[in-house]
């Protein structure tokens, strides 16, 4: 993004601006220095509440912001809108990310952990998950899949984000792939895709089993399942928890 970040000390008020990497800085050990986040900045669950909120991902509080006199903001390009983040940067330090793969969502833990003088917590931490995903057995032979995301209308995962990375590492083969980024997807577009597997993710759209059989009617043959989004979709430190996660679902929807 061509944007220089200079600290002259390890910053000691921090605002977050993304709900995932809100939890990573409470990994690493920074909760005392976090003092503002998103209201979608929901782990881990009891210190975020203690923090105050300075508005959505996508419509900052900037008099909030302002208010909590933070020497660090930390941003990324998808989940935060430019305008927005233009302006805090015209006033503050903001630590940018840029997240398509694991490669990335590692260089960014590694990125905050310089940045916040936690290079050490940081380094574990992604050892740790290279470990972890290094053992992730992926399906074989792959399985067609789509992978939704909301509902009215219908969006699912195309290509270059980080959800498509992590199906293609799971062994399911995005169906929708061909698409850019989150399409809209009629019925008549999911039918001809012909997946095997639909998976409806429990984030943003809260998918529930009650909207497994709206998908079920369009494509009969799939299997059709609700999936925890923020496992597939959240690149701080909840990765911790997704790769087993992945690993039990590839397993039950191979056997099925």
């Amino acid at each position: 993004m061509n944007h220089r970040l200079q600290l002259p000390q390890p910053p000691r008020r921090i605002v977050s601006l993304v709900p995932s990497q809100t939890e990573l800085l409470f990994h690493l050990g920074l909760g005392d220095r976090v003092v503002g986040v998103t209201k979608f900045c929901i782990h881990p669950q009891e210190q975020v509440k203690q923090k105050q909120k300075i508005g959505g991902t996508k419509n900052f509080n900037f008099e909030a912001i302002d208010r909590l006199e933070p020497d660090l903001i930390i941003g990324n390009k998808e989940e935060n809108y430019q305008e927005g983040i233009e302006r805090l940067q015209g006033k503050y330090p903001v630590y940018m990310s840029d997240i398509y793969t694991l490669e990335d969502a590692f260089e960014m833990m590694r990125g905050i952990g310089q940045v916040t003088d936690t290079e050490t917590q940081a380094t574990e931490l992604v050892q740790q998950l290279r470990q972890q995903f290094a053992g992730l057995t992926p399906a074989a032979p792959a399985i067609p899949t789509a992978y939704f995301i909301w509902r009215n209308p219908y969006m699912g995962i195309g290509n270059q984000n980080f959800i498509d990375h992590i199906l293609a590492l799971c062994g399911f083969e995005n169906v929708l792939g061909h698409l850019a980024r989150y399409p809209e997807v009629t019925a008549a577009q999911l039918q001809k895709a012909n997946p095997k597997l639909i998976l409806l993710s429990s984030e943003p759209y809260p998918f529930k089993e009650k909207h497994i059989a709206e998908f079920q009617a369009i494509c009969p043959e799939a299997l059709v399942k609700v999936v925890d989004g923020e496992l597939f979709s959240w690149y701080g430190s909840r990765l911790l928890h997704s790769a087993p996660y992945l690993q039990r679902l590839i397993k039950e929807v191979s056997s099925s």
